[in-house]
């Protein structure tokens, strides 16, 4: 499952520099991006997703055929036994007992469908909520991301922020130095300068 969530952030990192390389419009409010490329990566998606995602929703697509099937066959096996009944017996009293007998197996071949389909729908819903615990981590997940890459965009502009005031100051004791002043009190400088001019 791991290696399908990575092939999945995989997927989303790349929807994202496609967004990143899009053309801006109006003030970056919109951003024009190729249709190939975003279809070819949703594509990408589609068939990573993990397979209980997609076995469920392939039963919920075929669960009114599989009732209708079930009950096709109930309705065919009612039918046959009847037909085979009504020419194998021709006494009232066999016919009777016959005719109770298939009464007993259409309610058990009715029953027998209900559970069919009841089972259906347990499975259904058991995928179906597999599939929505499996899209919640993967939603935690791109939470966790998105947050990790906004805490080192804090900390890169508080470091461009440092680097800005450093340089201000070193720039006003260079200008009091050629002007033959004394430099006021820095009480923010520190001596290392050009470390200040470096990124982590």
């Amino acid at each position: 499952m791991n290696s399908q969530q990575d092939v999945i952030y995989g997927l989303m990192n790349e929807l994202e520099e496609a967004l990143d390389k899009g053309f801006p419009l109006l003030g970056y409010c919109f951003t024009v991006v190729k249709k190939d490329t975003v279809t070819n990566i949703l594509d990408k998606l589609y068939a990573a997703l993990p397979d209980e995602i997609k076995e469920a929703r392939a039963l919920l697509r075929r669960k009114d055929e599989l009732q209708y099937e079930a009950q096709q066959r109930a309705e065919k096996i009612v039918a046959d036994a009847q037909a085979e009944a009504n020419r194998l017996l021709s006494e009232s009293d066999l016919l009777r007992a016959v005719q109770r007998e298939a009464e007993k197996i259409k309610e058990q071949v009715i029953t027998d469908c209900e559970d069919i389909k009841r089972k259906a729908l347990e499975e259904a819903d058991t995928m179906r909520n597999q599939a929505i615990d499996e899209s919640l981590r993967i939603k935690d997940g791109a939470s966790v991301y998105a947050e990790q890459v906004l805490v080192n965009l804090e900390q890169n502009l508080n470091q461009l922020q440092e680097i800005v005031k450093n340089g201000q100051v070193q720039l006003e004791r260079r200008r009091a130095e050629s002007d033959g002043q004394i430099p006021g009190n820095y009480t923010n400088q520190r001596p290392e300068f050009a470390q200040d001019f470096k990124m982590n």
